[in-house]
């Protein structure tokens, strides 16, 4: 019965790492490197490459951050996989965890592939644009505050039983 469950976690990641791989192959495909296609007025599709992490923190490397952001993916990818394993009673926390197993292989394929990763969504108010995004980042953004949602409710549930 484990097995099974473990089944429906994995499967969750794995339409989140096709969503994101059909999305930046759309992006790929349609798109020109840095030139903004307005969508809403306040989003544009604006294809980027990545090669540093969140925010494009160490874009600016000479290299190294490409395997360095692989191999960390891939390490964090087995983590999330056996805690996924260990903690299938706690559904919330598991569906979280194949957001974030889903985001983190969309983005380390792409690091493999492209040397980067694929940016294309663009949110702006008037001049100020938040950092260029993927699907694969946010499905990780979304996982992750599932977890804090759930601790809190967690906490929040301990702590009005004691009193």
């Amino acid at each position: 019965m484990k097995s099974l469950s473990l089944l429906r976690y994995l499967a969750i990641a794995i339409i989140v790492l096709l969503l994101d791989q059909l999305s930046k192959w759309s992006a790929l495909s349609n798109l020109q490197m840095g030139i903004p296609e307005p969508v809403l007025p306040f989003m544009n599709w604006l294809l980027l490459f990545n090669p540093g992490t969140a925010f494009s923190f160490l874009a600016q490397g000479s290299g190294w951050q490409r395997w360095f952001f692989t191999v960390l993916g891939l390490a964090a990818s087995i983590y999330i996989i056996w805690m996924l394993y260990k903690s299938q009673s706690d559904k919330l926390l598991c569906i979280a965890l194949s957001l974030i197993l889903g985001g983190a292989l969309g983005n380390v394929l792409d690091r493999v592939m492209y040397g980067a990763v694929v940016d294309f969504i663009d949110l702006h108010y008037a001049n100020w644009h938040w950092p260029a995004f993927n699907i694969a980042d946010s499905a990780i953004c979304v996982g992750a505050a599932l977890i804090i949602w759930g601790e809190l409710r967690k906490s929040f549930g301990k702590s009005a039983q004691s009193h």
